[in-house]
């Protein structure tokens, strides 16, 4: 018996196993999201079927996808002091949940681990990026070719990435601007 989902014959017999899906929909959801916006998956990758009105996804698309969404499952993520993978996670809640039904535990919490969705290309860093001149860009040892890649990107609003080595470089560039800024 699911406490979301409703038991009927003949849709479902799993409604708990669905009810449990919910609270980790959002690793899917935010695969989907990546999955367009880094090219994983476009428009052409999918095509409809007049027979049954889904879409379905090409072969190769679906493979690409996947290997994702595997990445996003096998992030790691800090839980009771220990860093495990988000499918680790799902079996823990699982095991903890059967736990509370049968009356074996007091508690059951499902909002720890908090996902945390950040994104480095944010519009401070776009902004900070598209104000970069060239001579500043130098004196932090980005290149032309680096600034060129960074401010075409910034321009877009699909999200984008950035080495380690340079992401520090502009971290300090904000530093500096954000000290700058402040009253005295």
């Amino acid at each position: 018996m699911g406490y979301l989902h409703e038991f009927i014959g003949c849709q479902t017999k799993q409604s708990l196993v669905y009810d449990l899906q919910e609270p980790f929909r959002w690793i899917a959801d935010v695969s989907v999201a990546e999955a367009f916006e880094s090219g994983v998956l476009d428009l052409p990758d999918f095509y409809f079927t007049g027979d049954d009105y889904r879409y379905r996804f090409e072969i190769e698309a679906k493979r690409r996808f996947l290997d994702l969404l595997r990445v996003r499952f096998n992030a790691g993520v800090t839980y009771k002091n220990r860093i495990l993978r988000w499918d680790t996670i799902i079996e823990q809640k699982t095991t903890e949940l059967g736990r509370y039904l049968a009356g074996k535990s007091a508690t059951f919490d499902l909002s720890d681990p908090a996902p945390r969705l950040a994104r480095i290309d944010d519009h401070e860093l776009r902004t900070l990026i598209l104000g970069l001149s060239q001579s500043q860009a130098k004196r932090f040892e980005i290149g032309k070719s680096t600034l060129h890649y960074l401010r075409e990107k910034a321009h877009s609003p699909d999200s984008f990435s950035i080495c380690q080595k340079t992401r520090c470089r502009l971290a300090q560039l904000r530093n500096r601007d954000r000290i700058g800024r402040q009253p005295s």
